[in-house]
């Protein structure tokens, strides 16, 4: 069988670990903990490792979602899910624009780590005063129109985040088709 590593990112509270537990065929395994720095401002429990879940895509070919902690002081699990990733979507919390130079910032983390297809998932878009993609897009430092696919996603909602788990499979398998065609002389 084959398997499909995605990891799912972004800073505290993106809705990282909801995403996986909407669409997790298995009950997630996480390592949630009562929150002690100001991720608890947010939310009174906090991933401190990874959370998993699992998807069986089809017979032969299973998905392993794997989500990162948000806080910094955790980077050392970033390092080591990026590093055997298909595919990663960074979660930026849309409402949050003091949140989006740390969203850069691990985006920046990750892509100096890995060459996997990525997509930007925007979250809480239906809290008051959400920044629209192109606005989000420049903060994360895409200043022209070369930028990875984004996607607006519920992290509550199963079938939104199916939908940005197939772009984000779509978005593999095309990076994967031009990593094997020919080039043309």
């Amino acid at each position: 069988m084959e398997i499909m590593r995605l990891v799912v990112t972004g800073p505290v509270s993106a809705g990282k670990s909801t995403f996986i537990r909407s669409v997790s065929e298995i009950e997630v395994v996480d390592t949630d903990r009562r929150a002690t720095d100001e991720a608890m401002l947010l939310k009174h429990k906090t991933t401190v490792a990874f959370d998993f879940g699992r998807l069986q895509f089809s017979p032969n070919m299973a998905l392993h979602l794997y989500g990162t902690p948000g806080q910094s002081r955790f980077d050392f699990m970033w390092d080591i899910l990026i590093h055997q990733a298909h595919a990663y979507i960074l979660l930026v919390a849309a409402h949050r624009p003091q949140e989006f130079r740390y969203a850069r910032r691990i985006l920046t983390f990750m892509r100096r780590r890995s060459q996997a297809p990525v997509l930007i998932g925007l979250t809480h878009t239906d809290q008051p005063d959400p920044w629209d993609a192109e606005n989000i897009l420049i903060a994360l430092g895409y200043l022209t129109d070369q930028h990875p696919p984004v996607i607006a996603v519920n992290p509550t909602q199963p079938e939104s985040v199916a939908q940005s788990v197939m772009a984000l499979i779509q978005q593999y398998c095309e990076s994967q088709a031009s990593v094997t065609q020919p080039s043309m002389r």
